[in-house]
């Protein structure tokens, strides 16, 4: 019984030496965790109606030359996002007659105007249609940017001079486009 008895002290006496010898030496192994993030951008949704500039008759009636009272509401778009330097590039066409190929003397089938996208950059992004170049049309942001981005519609023209009406014609048309991307 003594025997067992020293053999079981011997056996906790080198329990407990255990752990102080293996934390001497000890060994270890990292596992490095990795990832990345894309650059990517992303364009909210419009809030408060739906994406159309509704004008309604762009003339005046009493005269026939274009109103010089034409305004839409602005479009809210919320929720857009950059998790990089992003460009906010703003770009628009002419609304003009869907059904008139050429308009007749002293008569124009378009009507230009400017857009403009606030919110996004530190200056606006503004294109004007009829334009020979739009310098304005693209604007930077330097970090990642998350917001609101207004887009608005104004400074209606007749394409050709104010001296021209706008032919009639069921449907002028036009169109705005706002487009978000990461600088490369």
């Amino acid at each position: 019984m003594s025997r067992r008895l020293t053999f079981s002290s011997l056996a906790l006496g080198l329990a407990v030496a255990a752990p102080a010898f293996a934390q001497e030496n000890p060994t270890q192994l990292t596992f490095p965790v990795t990832g990345f993030v894309s650059r990517l951008c992303s364009i909210g949704a419009i809030t408060g109606g739906d994406s159309t500039f509704a004008l309604g008759s762009l003339i005046n009636p009493a005269t026939g030359f274009l109103s010089s009272t034409l305004s839409a509401p602005a479009k809210t778009v919320t929720g857009s996002w950059c998790n990089a330097p992003s460009t906010v590039t703003l770009s628009a066409t002419q609304l003009g007659a869907t059904d008139v190929a050429t308009a007749p003397a002293n008569f124009t089938r378009a009507v230009n105007y400017t857009a403009t996208a606030s919110g996004w950059s530190t200056t606006a992004a503004t294109f004007t249609t009829g334009a020979a170049n739009n310098p304005g049309a693209v604007q930077s942001a330097t970090t990642a940017t998350a917001g609101t981005i207004t887009v608005s519609i104004g400074g209606f023209t007749a394409a050709g001079g104010d001296a021209l009406r706008p032919v009639a014609s069921p449907t002028y048309q036009g169109a705005v486009t706002l487009t978000l991307a990461v600088v490369p």
